[in-house]
């Protein structure tokens, strides 16, 4: 049997290359010239013949993360699919993006960040159909892994969405420290005062504690926006402070960037294939594609924009010393 013409590597290239499109066929397009280049089709048969694991993300992370310290934050995001009719794993999701309901892949993500640098060390795919597993269920099963692998986290951030009690209690369980939003009717005990919904409690600016249903003691902080907007921020932390929360819900947002990141410069929602296998090795192949990414614009200051466009600056530029397309020359 004849050794694979495409490896890891050289499909991670093409998609930190790649400007727009991401397909196989486009990957054969522009391999360096060669005696025998790659067809597509060993493009296409490298997304099927992997085996999809996460694990290989971990190994390439795992170097450039500090175990001890940080945060560690989950949160997912769905890659956009609107024209997906026979795509598997692409279901209905709620997109942040669009602010509704649409077709997509649901990505769940687990992110290292010590407010600057921006690390994946571990994902999820949700197919509740194909292993019947929530998102919750994989948000306990990454972070069971992560204690595995030494990591002490100043805090592990969620939003609202992960933060029931079977949530909170095995990060408590697991020995560390959980910040994360509570929804307004969440019930609380505040000076022993009776049950109440955190929509009718009222915090001193450094916070109160209080007792959450079915938990123990909390620190809960009402934040409260500009336009109005109430938000209700809480932690088995009982010491936070104010600027404390701040800070660390502030590195709770580095896994937006990375979600942007990964969509516009890593072509993880551009995946030209149907089957579950060949998508869930894209995404793996893409996330991959972020981790040099990333690791380049920390060494060297540069923006994940400036990085990407570097690339292609110097095709611009021997264009416009010779261009190809231009109008016929008139008497």
């Amino acid at each position: 049997m004849n050794p694979p013409k495409v490896d890891d590597e050289t499909s991670i290239n093409f998609l930190m290359a790649t400007p727009t499109v991401c397909s196989a066929t486009e990957a054969a397009r522009v391999q360096p010239e060669a005696v025998d280049p790659p067809a597509h089709d060993a493009f296409t048969r490298l997304l099927h013949r992997q085996e999809p694991d996460a694990a290989t993300l971990w190994r390439e992370a795992a170097p450039q993360v500090e175990r001890q310290g940080g945060v560690l934050v989950v949160d997912d995001s769905t890659l956009d699919k609107p024209y997906a009719k026979k795509i598997e794993l692409v279901q209905r999701h709620w997109s942040g993006k669009h602010h509704a309901v649409v077709e997509g892949i649901n990505l769940i993500t687990l992110l290292w960040s010590d407010g600057d640098r921006h690390v994946p060390v571990d994902y999820r795919i949700y197919d509740k159909a194909g292993d019947a597993l929530t998102k919750n269920d994989h948000f306990r099963a990454m972070l069971e892994v992560a204690h595995g692998r030494g990591f002490v986290p100043d805090y592990v951030v969620f939003d609202s969405w992960y933060s029931g009690l079977d949530n909170l209690k095995q990060v408590r369980d697991l020995g560390w420290k959980w910040l994360t939003q509570l929804k307004t009717n969440r019930l609380v005990n505040l000076d022993r005062t009776g049950l109440r919904p955190v929509a009718h409690v009222e915090t001193a600016a450094q916070g109160a504690i209080v007792h959450l249903k079915g938990y123990g003691l909390i620190r809960l902080f009402l934040i409260v926006a500009p336009d109005g907007d109430k938000a209700y921020w809480a932690t088995n932390d009982l010491n936070m402070m104010a600027l404390t929360r701040v800070r660390f819900a502030g590195y709770a947002w580095t896994i937006e960037h990375y979600h942007r990141g990964i969509k516009q410069y890593c072509g993880v929602e551009r995946a030209q294939v149907r089957a579950a296998r060949a998508q869930r090795n894209h995404i793996g192949l893409s996330l991959r594609a972020f981790l040099r990414l990333e690791w380049h614009c920390y060494q060297t200051g540069i923006s994940w924009f400036e990085a990407k466009t570097a690339i292609i600056r110097p095709a611009v530029r021997a264009y416009l010393a010779n261009p190809l397309y231009t109008l016929p020359a008139t008497a």
